[in-house]
């Protein structure tokens, strides 16, 4: 017999079948549980294989377990009923009341397991992540943390599809090598990929590391409509070869609100809550220099807020920011904290130098190591994973671009770097943060580049 798990007959029926079988030594009955919304594909399919007309929940047929062959069909639970009481003069008088609390039990139960089968294959089946323009320097810094079990779990093993174009073919190849050489053992298979048309097949994780720039003498607006182009192509195979549940982080130093816009707005089929901007890498340079200052770790600054466009116009904002271990006449235990503006008392230097350190600080440190960088990037798109998977510390604020729903007076439909906490696999805006309207006024700056950059690159795209 089989049948729905939230239907009540079908709890009658199997409880009256547990008697029998207990009750007659050769009597067997075999019960199986369907998830609802997975029931009429299957009756259909079984009427038409065996060739019965059924419709109803339960469904019970007579089967010859030694010889197998077609079942015969007996009925569902009025006729099994009339059965029991011709051949065995047995009769259910289960209460209505009874029949609906162990249909419920039943759903719940099939559920459960449900979920514990989708456990257990998520071990055997590995999480595939793929890497865009997978040559950049990040994505070499950021494959021994994607494979170390602590952004993910300690038991997800996970596949990694490197992309980029024909001519990256070769180095491509070399950082595959290189990357099976670290026998992590969560490592299941390192690929590269070349063909656009294949792209994010089969999908969980999506880091999108491309960087477009200006050309010389191309007009900006020229510069948006090539980011348009390109991301509405990634946004068509994100849809139809990813899966539904995908994640993609979008990073990089240039664009990345409106690449992440143009993602949002082109796939249908996906939450628009499945794309982020990685806006962590400008809020750990800000935490450095706040920790520079106070003379602490950087580790010991946390809420520092990242508003606005992150690779653009930006506010930084430490009214909610937090200092440990810092070293004064008061002193406590290691969740002991003080606020960032009580313990920095120049103003001015949070006002101008602050500001201008933050805003050159990439570009200082790029004209330093003569190459871009790989290390922080890598680091902050390794914590918004982190967090996505295994949820942000209780209490702390996270910075990520995300789509605007008119929190904070900020104009919706667009992607605005905002305050975040992460919680049960998805993150959630932190709405009752206080923003006061001189700060306001500032986000409404913002918007207005941000609102200019989409009308340019969508303008006829």
């Amino acid at each position: 017999m089989k049948g729905q798990a939230d239907c009540p007959y079908f709890a009658k029926v199997e409880l009256l079948a547990d008697y029998l079988q207990k009750n007659l030594p050769d009597f067997r009955v075999h019960k199986i549980v369907q998830h609802p919304d997975d029931w009429k594909d299957w009756l259909q399919a079984t009427c038409e294989k065996n060739r019965w007309s059924y419709t109803q929940s339960p469904i019970i047929w007579r089967e010859l377990l030694d010889r197998g062959g077609k079942g015969l069909l007996l009925g569902g639970f009025n006729e099994f009923l009339e059965h029991a009481q011709e051949y065995y003069g047995l009769s259910s008088s289960m209460l209505s009341a009874l029949m609906l609390k162990i249909a419920k039990e039943n759903l719940k139960t099939k559920l459960e397991l449900i979920e514990e089968d989708q456990k257990y294959l998520s071990l055997i089946n590995p999480m595939h992540i793929w890497i865009s323009s997978a040559s950049n320097v990040t994505a070499y810094n950021l494959i021994p943390l994607l494979t170390s079990g602590e952004l993910f779990g300690s038991e997800t093993e996970v596949s990694l599809h490197l992309l980029d174009s024909e001519e990256k073919e070769d180095l491509l190849n070399g950082l595959q090598l290189e990357a099976m050489d670290l026998a992590s053992p969560l490592l299941r298979s390192v690929t590269v990929h070349t063909n656009q048309s294949t792209a994010f097949t089969n999908a969980d994780v999506i880091i999108m590391l491309d960087d477009i720039k200006e050309q010389e003498n191309q007009y900006r607006k020229d510069c948006f409509r090539d980011i348009a182009s390109q991301y509405k192509e990634y946004a068509y195979l994100i849809d139809h070869n990813a899966h539904r549940h995908v994640r993609v982080a979008v990073a990089g130093d240039t664009f990345v609100n409106l690449k992440t816009l143009v993602l949002i707005q082109n796939t249908p089929s996906i939450a628009q809550n499945s794309f982020v901007g990685v806006s962590t890498q400008l809020e750990g340079e800000a935490r450095s220099q706040l920790a520079q200052k106070l003379n602490v770790a950087t580790v010991g600054v946390k809420n520092v807020i990242v508003w606005g466009n992150i690779t653009g116009s930006t506010y930084v904002d430490v009214k909610f920011a937090q200092v440990y271990r810092y070293n004064s006449a008061i002193w406590g235990p290691p969740y002991f904290s003080r606020p960032v503006l009580d313990m920095v008392y120049d103003r001015q230097w949070l006002e101008k130098e602050f500001v201008t350190a933050v805003n050159s600080h990439r570009q200082t440190v790029k004209a330093k190591v003569q190459h871009p960088l790989g290390l922080s990037a890598a680091a902050a798109i390794a914590t918004v994973l982190h967090y996505w998977y295994q949820d942000s510390p209780s209490g702390e604020i996270i910075s990520l671009g995300v789509i605007s729903e008119g929190q904070f007076g900020i104009p919706e439909g667009i992607v605005f770097s905002m305050p975040v906490r992460f919680c049960r696999g998805s993150w959630e805006v932190i709405t009752e943060l206080e923003v006061g309207e001189d700060v306001k006024e500032r986000f409404k700056v913002i918007a207005t580049e941000l609102v200019q950059e989409k009308d340019a690159a969508l303008k006829d795209c």
